[in-house]
């Protein structure tokens, strides 16, 4: 029985954001159970990776689904530029990508929020679901 380890799934994910997210311009990317206390002004990324459910595909295979949220965090007051060329990076990252054996699907998003916690942010939220098939 190989059961997927859900550790290197989330692993595969967040590595591939945090490279993405340290290029030019670098911004800070916070993931789930995290510390982080950001700077007014300063852009950063919340990056939550949930696993939703396992479907049953035959005798052998499961397919175990997920959810990966993104929460965009840019200066409040300029526009919504600055966010959706995050956004855009990150959709460019998934979109029917094929990584490790991750299918990732088509993002959906980013949709804009007009208030945000922290106070002093821009925020919108992009999300992208993900399978990957375990033989068991």
């Amino acid at each position: 029985m190989a059961t997927i380890n859900l550790n290197t799934v989330r692993q595969v994910i967040e590595s591939r954001v945090a490279t993405e997210l340290a290029s030019s311009p670098a911004i800070s990317v916070v993931f789930a159970n995290m510390p982080f206390e950001p700077t007014i002004g300063s852009s950063f990324v919340q990056c939550l990776v949930n696993f939703t459910g396992t479907n049953f595909i035959n005798v052998n295979t499961n397919a175990v689904t997920g959810l990966i949220t993104f929460n965009t965090f840019t200066k409040a007051g300029v526009g919504a530029g600055a966010n959706l060329v995050i956004a855009k990076r990150l959709r460019d990252l998934f979109t029917r990508k094929i990584v490790s054996d991750v299918f990732f699907d088509n993002p959906t998003g980013p949709t804009l929020l007009q208030s945000t916690e922290p106070e002093g942010y821009f925020q919108s939220v992009l999300t992208v679901e993900f399978e990957i098939f375990e033989n068991i």
